[in-house]
């Protein structure tokens, strides 16, 4: 009794000092994740040790992660994945490809053997979907071009954790290639049986047990559907002798996909926010600080060459996918840390022997350096990206995302450039063909230009703050530039060189966010269309004209006038 008593307490201190330390982040504008990190870090054995039982740390670490990849996986989507286009499938499964085959490279160089070294590849090729997303959220930059391509291939490395698993434990088990693939096989077979199991529980066995109208009128069910989904499979998967993480990760997959699937995403927000919380004081609590001092120069050595690789990996890959330098270093910076299954990939290799325990130390401390370093690589992404665009083009360094030349159309001035074809931008291009103007659309994405030529538009791929496409589309004799992209930083930068090549364009800009409209105006717009008040606007006209219809009907039925039929009238 006085052990659980001791354990909840620990876990009451982890929690609050999470609080304290993600909140004072937060006071100095960084991200609430590094306060998590550092609570860890501070009550760990290598500071001041109020959490300093191997049981504990091993306990907390695994059911951390465990419950953190479940809400994952209750959040993947294929259908969301493929709307992301070729840079998640490709691009994700590049990156993961290259960063293993060129850790594996140099580990061979400093004298590990081919397998160990490979293992080290498969165990620092994700990145952190948890910290990054949050933190391009925070940014308001999920809809930037950096912002999806870093989401789809985030998506990937989620995919990619089920043939992760099974490859490290494979690899790190001792034996002659014939007991590695039997031991291949078992696991492979093992997780197709699981699959099968919660898709079956999931989508026949429930179903029958109770049904979403349940879940809707209690929503504590929900709830409790979630943890005994996530717990469950991942003692399920402990049993077989995989990893729990990759059990609770299916399961959250398979869940996301059953008929409760809205239901429980809507209600399990508090839970992931424990999660979250509980993985990264999980991880800084790994941390030895002691052990890092002593070995100072390995651990910088191998932080700075990691993040070097996976930057450097991200932004080749996405070059064969057309984008720019700016984006490509951008997304590469994003995704240049370790990822939260660095660490479950990182453990198996090491209970399986395929890595050593100094080696597994300086895994742990160089991954937790990276995700300290993530805030500050986010928020220099798209400046570094920029700046890097720039030097490409005085050194003249190709890039491969350049305006292409339409066979059937020649500028001859006095059009309509429209920057971005998405929802608005095709409603735009609409309204002004209609007018009669000549319009030219430039995109970065290359269906979406496939899909605007097929629709009888002129359309370019680019990138529209580039001076030398705008040149190419003869901005300088345009009538009109209108902004349409949601990205608030690459509008500013749309906006800003148009200005700088001619102050004769009229630009009108979309500005999806009320504090960025500002913003928009000091690079140079004319007219800023303010989403957030628009809508607001229309709402409120809309709202007053649907009321003072109701009360219309109301006198109508009070002075006796038959009302046959009111179906008409907007019910609010």
């Amino acid at each position: 009794m006085e052990h659980g008593w001791g354990f909840l307490l620990q876990i009451v201190v982890t929690l609050g000092a999470a609080l304290v330390l993600g909140g004072l982040f937060e006071r100095v504008r960084q991200s609430a994740v590094l306060g998590y990190l550092a609570a860890g870090v501070l009550l760990g054995p290598s500071g001041l040790g109020f959490i300093h039982e191997d049981e504990f740390k091993e306990a907390a670490a695994e059911l951390g992660v465990t419950l953190l990849l479940f809400s994952v996986g209750l959040e993947f989507s294929l259908k969301r994945l493929r709307s992301l286009g070729t840079v998640a499938g490709g691009g994700g499964t590049l990156q993961i490809l290259f960063t293993a085959l060129v850790i594996c490279a140099i580990g061979t160089l400093f004298g590990l053997p081919v397998s160990t070294a490979f293992v080290l590849g498969l165990v620092v090729a994700p990145s952190s979907t948890a910290t990054v997303l949050r933190l391009l959220a925070d940014r308001t930059e999920m809809d930037s071009i950096h912002g999806r391509n870093s989401l789809g291939i985030l998506l990937l490395q989620d995919v990619a954790l089920v043939p992760l698993v099974l490859l490290v434990t494979s690899l790190s088990s001792e034996g002659s290639m014939a007991e590695v693939a039997m031991d291949m096989g078992k696991a492979v077979g093992a997780s197709i049986l699981l699959v099968l199991l919660l898709w079956v529980i999931t989508n026949f066995v429930l179903p029958h047990l109770f049904t979403t109208a349940a879940l809707l009128k209690n929503r504590e069910l929900a709830i409790l559907l979630a943890i005994v989904t996530a717990l469950g499979s991942a003692w399920v998967t402990h049993e077989a002798g995989l990893s729990p993480a990759l059990g609770a990760f299916i399961a959250g997959i398979l869940l996301a996909e059953s008929p409760f699937a809205n239901q429980v995403r809507a209600d399990i927000g508090v839970l992931k926010t424990l999660f979250l919380t509980l993985f990264f004081t999980s991880v800084g609590i790994l941390a030895d600080l002691s052990w890092v001092w002593a070995n100072f120069l390995p651990v910088t050595a191998c932080v700075a060459a990691l993040m070097t690789i996976k930057a450097l990996v991200v932004w080749i890959v996405l070059l064969f996918f057309r984008q720019s330098h700016q984006s490509a270093v951008a997304t590469g910076l994003c995704l240049s840390q370790a990822g939260e299954f660095s660490f479950v990939l990182a453990g198996i290799a090491y209970e399986g022997g395929g890595i050593g325990e100094n080696l597994f130390r300086l895994l742990v401390s160089a991954n937790l350096a990276t995700l300290f370093l993530t805030p500050f690589m986010v928020s220099a992404a798209v400046p570094v990206g920029r700046a890097f665009e720039s030097v490409a083009k005085r050194l003249r360094i190709p890039d491969r995302c350049i305006a292409v030349e339409h066979p059937e159309l020649e500028i001859k001035g006095g059009h309509v450039i429209v920057v971005g074809f998405g929802p608005t931008g095709q409603s735009v291009a609409r309204s002004v063909c209609d007018r009669g103007d000549e319009v030219v659309i430039i995109e970065m994405n290359p269906k979406t230009v496939e899909t605007a030529r097929e629709m009888g538009r002129h359309a370019f791929l680019g990138d529209a703050s580039s001076e030398d496409i705008l040149e190419h589309l003869h901005v300088s004799s345009a009538k009109a530039v209108i902004v349409t992209i949601p990205d608030h930083r690459a509008g500013v930068a749309v906006i800003a060189t148009v200005r700088k090549i001619t102050s004769t364009a009229f630009i009108v800009a979309r500005a999806r966010y009320h504090r960025f409209a500002k913003e928009y105006m000091d690079a140079g717009a004319d007219v800023v269309l303010d989403e957030e008040i628009e809508t607001g606007a229309i709402l409120g006209e809309r709202i007053v004209r649907g009321m003072d219809q109701r009360s219309l009907a109301k006198i109508r039925k009070m002075s006796g006038e038959n009302q046959e039929d009111d179906r008409d009238i907007p019910v609010f």
